[in-house]
């Protein structure tokens, strides 16, 4: 059974998210305020937290970067915050997806459930599905002949590693190209836009490989 902290301010929240986590099966902690979410996160080593970043005593933000210098556990944000800058903020900082309140409850569990399917470091990735094309990372193929280049398996990889979680810019760069290419962001647009002509059945319309815009992207299989 996981295990997933809940951090909210919020009673009414912190309820409902509570009822729908545990019928559903999932062990939950909850948390009012950072201070607490950081003696709980410690205590209790949950397998993810729901974090909102309006907290009473410590800045959400904040709460990530101090889980962050000891803990990969995975950080769902979930916020009343839709500015594309506090995305950017949380998701530099360290958070695995953001969603904004008001939120459906199917979508939260459908983004709680991506973000904890995540493989575990160093585990290979076998074969996957992009619409009507198998692609074979072990023999680096994909079906019905389709090349893809050295930058653009890559790129694949690091979203396929996360399927249905959204990654960052940042972390695409950073995963990709290095540090030094941090603000390139036209490269992913560039090379999003190769795969998806390559992959995606109507690339104008891509079903698999989706724009987060501001934010980063996400690989639905």
């Amino acid at each position: 059974m996981s295990k997933i902290l809940v951090v909210d301010d919020e009673p009414q929240i912190l309820r409902a998210l509570r009822i729908n986590l545990v019928a559903r099966q999932y062990e939950v902690v909850l948390a009012a305020d950072g201070t607490e979410a950081l003696r709980q996160a410690q205590q209790a080593r949950p397998d993810l937290v729901v974090l909102d970043l309006g907290l009473p005593d410590i800045e959400g933000v904040e709460v990530i970067r101090k889980l962050r210098s000891w803990s990969p556990v995975p950080i769902l944000v979930l916020s009343g915050r839709a500015d594309s800058r506090d995305k950017v903020e949380a998701l530099d900082a360290g958070a695995d997806d953001y969603v904004t309140k008001p939120f459906s409850i199917d979508e939260l569990l459908a983004r709680v459930r991506a973000v904890t399917r995540r493989l575990a470091p160093g585990e290979a990735l076998q074969v996957v599905q992009v619409g009507r094309h198998e692609v074979d990372f072990g023999a680096r193929t994909v079906s019905d002949g389709v090349h893809l280049t050295k930058t653009e398996w890559e790129l694949l990889e690091v979203l396929a590693r996360n399927p249905g979680k959204l990654v960052s810019q940042r972390q695409l760069l950073q995963d990709v190209w290095g540090p030094t290419y941090l603000k390139q962001t036209q490269y992913l647009r560039q090379y999003m836009t190769q795969l998806r002509h390559k992959l995606e059945d109507d690339p104008a319309q891509p079903r698999h490989l989706i724009t987060e815009p501001g934010m980063g992207y996400r690989f639905q299989p």
